[in-house]
């Protein structure tokens, strides 16, 4: 597995990343815990050290799983896990956060009609918030130092000077190691260095989701900032696997959304079609050729992608070793700038 700084920390991390939302249950439809440790186990064991996770993937239970499966073996891990995600706000907390959605503990409530199983999602950087965080998230993750400390979201009042001052306080006391921001735009990202050192900017980015192409990762090829793509394999639909006749269950949020009705599946079918030949000639699957492809791309340093089960783990891993030569680059290029669906 190839690995690459994280900004300037002077962290190496694997390119492809263990993303642990998924192993939290919430919005997938449930998760395994045994399956979920193994899955983070073999990982590990194909060369991967990069593992994502968030206090609100499952509210505490995927930071909890990955703490349990990384116990032992914390000497191989690059851990990364945020802030500012919160359902657990005191009132007073509450005037300053935003509130970001309504929720159930196995999906998001889409109707926006609250029920009693519902509960508010709000996004709160206040010092005081990110020092309660901080503590819980290294208590589950059996811990005493998280490697990448990033802020969730960026969408409530608190002054940036006052997240990242919290932050670099967090730093010095050496229970982060490196501080990174998600869901940023780039006029936030410089407003964050006006107060510190910032190493990874996560964002969606994949085939299907470019928009990041012409501003985060331009930012960060620019200034030296490691970017962490997620969803790059955009939920399973870049797998190549998912067809127009697949249906979802309970609890999985992709029966809800608009790119996966048959329609749009198809014309990600016919997109992928066009790359399939390399990926015959590589002897890779379709998931790890895109994977690849998009490690490829002008300041994309890492990719995370989730996975529920060893051989699933073990595949993604697998990306991070494929090598692509630039007339392969450039197929690829044209069919992705073919597609013309959501």
């Amino acid at each position: 597995m190839k690995t690459r700084p994280l900004g300037k920390s002077g962290i190496e991390a694997s390119v492809v990343a263990f993303g642990a939302w998924a192993i939290g249950g919430w919005t997938w439809g449930g998760a395994d815990e045994k399956e979920s440790i193994a899955a983070i186990h073999a990982f590990l064991d194909a060369g991967g050290s990069l593992i994502d996770t968030a206090p609100v993937y499952g509210f505490g239970y995927s930071e909890e799983v990955v703490g349990k499966a990384i116990a032992d073996r914390r000497d191989k891990v690059v851990l990364a896990t945020k802030c500012s995600m919160r359902w657990d706000l005191s009132e007073q907390q509450k005037e300053r956060a935003a509130k970001r959605f309504s929720t159930t503990k196995d999906n998001v409530d889409w109707s926006g009609e609250k029920t009693a199983e519902s509960f508010d999602v709000y996004i709160y950087s206040g010092r005081d918030g990110i020092r309660e965080e901080v503590e819980r998230s290294l208590k589950r993750l059996q811990t005493d130092v998280i490697d990448l400390y990033q802020t969730h979201w960026q969408m409530d009042a608190t002054p940036i000077e006052e997240r990242m001052g919290a932050l670099e306080e967090l730093k010095q006391e050496g229970k982060i190691r490196a501080i990174g921001v998600s869901n940023a735009n780039p006029k936030q990202i410089d407003e964050y260095q006006k107060f510190g050192q910032i190493d990874s900017d996560q964002e969606k980015y994949s085939m299907l989701d470019r928009g990041m192409e012409e501003k985060n990762l331009a930012k960060c090829a620019a200034d030296d900032i490691a970017f962490l793509a997620y969803s790059p394999l955009a939920q399973g639909l870049l797998t190549g696997k998912i067809t127009p006749e697949r249906e979802y269950g309970e609890g999985d949020q992709r029966r809800f959304k608009e790119r996966f009705k048959p329609y749009n599946v198809r014309k990600v079918m016919a997109m992928l079609e066009q790359m399939q030949p390399i990926a015959v000639r590589h002897k890779i699957s379709l998931a790890q050729l895109t994977m690849a492809w998009t490690l490829t791309q002008r300041g994309c340093s890492h990719v995370l992608c989730g996975a529920r089960t060893p051989q699933q783990a073990i595949d993604n891993a697998g990306a991070g070793e494929v090598e692509l030569a630039a007339e392969e680059i450039a197929v690829i290029r044209t069919a992705v700038e073919s597609y013309d669906g959501i």
